[in-house]
């Protein structure tokens, strides 16, 4: 049902069942507001949306309140500018002073919301307290005096992520947000996805940034210094800097690279088909043995360590391939030194590049290390790539693309589609249909798996058999699963679970949270890019072939095992001291 009514004099069409604010948002009425989310139950927590509506004598906020056809709503009445105002300066009151070192200066909600009410000294005066920030975790520093308490994270992490590391403790002006036992970070079960960190409006949870280690590793000229890039980037930074859609992405990041001092720079892509490779004859495996089923892929290293701290009886599940990073690292590191221009093989340092804070935390894990040593000495995020860009003053509009080295370049689609939900998936399923029937589908894009869904399942015939495969994009169906799994009915051969909604375009470690849309449009961009490859299976490019035959053996086999595969251990997070 669609009536009429009258906001700052001018009549609007409104919608039965919608609130004021959606209302105002699409007939292009700005509406301040610091807690609400698009898509998630109003709470009316900040009050900084409110608006005066004529006959009630309260101002209304309006995330909250739905629509009525004899309203008349001013948004930016004297009395709702002064509300705004000294709701903007009770948060300013106790607020750190710290904007010009702040990490999220220029990006902070709470700051443009002060610049637009006009507030440029401190009216309120506050008991600013010193809280220690934290800085306990791989990917993420959390600075509890900038939260302002609008459970934006506390909401992601719980009803999106289900993993509800953060909530509310205490009462009144005690109230704070954090941890379990009120504890760091590092001693809590965050699964290092960041997708709190898209979501909150002060610098109250930022990433954790290493540039100091890599420009001493840039500038040090007796180290060799690697880096390979997942999928997306490319993708990430033509968005970022309105490339032209005829420009090379990934020619304008490798060259970018090189200019900021890296002495060898591959696609992760390459990484993602040895892992297709390597999977594909994990599941093939134990299909034959009817063990172990179904198998849980390892790519995504949030999943993983969601399974560590809550389901150590999912574990045997898990595929013991290390994800295709860790790949792309372990081989870059072995190709390069076989490099005779390389004097010091033992000072390659290998620098992964991707939209994932969970990296950062997978590159430290013990079991990933090789003689003590990790395999990736160093995760950066999509944003701290663009920071260490403007570092340096190169301008990606007047770089030149350059293409990459011979060696470990990733020629076919499948090794591209890693980063999109359902890709390793459809991956997966191409090599695996040929490791079971000899024979390559026939036809490869398999869209069932291409749409939008939480969960998407699909059933390969190949032969007289049935293989059933899933894809979990988020891990709102996870409890779900779960329960199918314990219970012992569930039929499925195959799991990707992507703790992210959408996939790794849409990781923590980007610039800013992408709308829907935006993270439709990327999948959409991936998926027509992969189409242009001709080579479609990791099975059928040549580079893979040759690491077989010269280094790996087969896929699955002990040569292989023992460089790219891993093992998977239960953590009690509240024993840790």
């Amino acid at each position: 049902m669609v009536f009429t009514i009258q906001v700052n004099n001018r009549e609007i069409e409104a919608r039965k069942g919608e609130t004021i604010l959606e209302a105002l948002r699409r007939a292009g009425f700005e509406v301040p507001t610091l807690c609400n989310m698009k898509d998630f139950t109003p709470t009316g927590a900040c009050r900084m949306c409110v608006v005066e509506v004529e006959g009630r004598q309260d101002l209304v906020p309006s995330c909250s309140h739905y629509v009525e056809e004899w309203m008349k709503i001013s948004t930016h009445s004297p009395r709702v500018i002064k509300a705004r105002r000294t709701i903007t300066e009770l948060l300013l009151s106790n607020h750190p002073d710290d904007c010009l070192y702040c990490e999220k200066n220029g990006n902070c909600e709470l700051q443009k919301i002060a610049e637009e009410m006009h507030i440029r000294e401190r009216k309120i005066p506050g008991s600013p307290v010193f809280i220690r920030p934290d800085r306990s975790s791989p990917g993420i520093t959390r600075e509890p005096a900038k939260c302002i308490l609008c459970g934006r994270c506390v909401r992601v992490c719980e009803e999106i992520q289900q993993v509800a590391t953060l909530d509310f403790i205490y009462r009144g002006s005690s109230i704070k947000v954090t941890p379990a036992f009120d504890r760091e970070l590092n001693f809590s079960n965050c699964i290092q996805c960041g997708q709190c960190l898209l979501v909150c409006p002060t610098g109250a949870l930022t990433e954790k940034v290493r540039f100091t280690e890599l420009e001493n590793k840039l500038h040090d000229a007796s180290a060799t210094v690697v880096a390979h890039y997942s999928p997306s980037v490319p993708l990430l930074l033509a968005e970022k800097f309105r490339l032209k859609p005829s420009v090379d992405a990934s020619g304008v990041l490798k060259a970018i690279l090189s200019k900021l001092g890296f002495d060898r720079v591959y696609a992760s892509a390459f990484g993602t088909e040895v892992f297709i490779m390597e999977e594909a004859a994990l599941l093939l495996r134990h299909i034959r043995k009817n063990e172990n089923l179904p198998v849980i892929s390892s790519a995504c290293p949030a999943w993983v360590s969601f399974a560590e701290n809550e389901f150590p009886d999912l574990l045997p599940l898990l595929s013991t391939c290390r994800s295709p990073q860790q790949m792309a690292s372990t081989l870059a590191k072995m190709h390069v030194s076989e490099d005779k221009t390389v004097k010091e093989p033992d000072k390659i340092f290998t620098v992964a590049i991707s939209p994932c804070t969970a990296r950062k935390y997978e590159s430290q894990k013990p079991e990933l290390t090789r003689k003590g040593l990790p395999e990736t000495d160093l995760a950066i995020s999509i944003s701290e790539l663009f920071r260490l860009i403007r570092l340096y003053g190169v301008d990606p509009l007047l770089v030149e693309s350059e293409g990459l080295p011979n060696g470990m370049k990733a020629i076919t689609s499948a090794g591209r589609l890693s980063d999109i939900s359902g890709g390793i998936t459809e991956g997966v399923i191409r090599t695996f249909y040929f490791m079971a029937t000899g024979n390559d589908l026939k036809e490869y894009r398999i869209e069932k798996l291409r749409n939008h869904k939480s969960r998407r399942d699909y059933t390969l015939k190949a032969g007289n058999h049935e293989y059933r495969f899933a894809v979990l994009s988020g891990l709102a169906m996870l409890p779900s699963l779960i329960e199918e799994i314990r219970s012992g009915t569930c039929n499925l051969h195959y799991v990707e679970i992507m703790a992210c909604p959408g996939g790794c375009t849409a990781g923590g470690g980007q610039p800013s949270a992408p709308s829907q849309q935006i993270l439709r449009q990327r999948a959409k961009d991936t998926f027509e890019s992969q189409e242009k490859e001709i080579l479609k299976c990791a099975h059928r490019s040549p580079e893979i072939t040759e690491l077989y035959e010269k280094k790996l053996g087969e896929p699955g086999g002990k040569k292989a095992v023992d460089l790219l595969h891993t093992h998977f251990t239960a953590r009690n997070i509240f024993a840790r001291k």
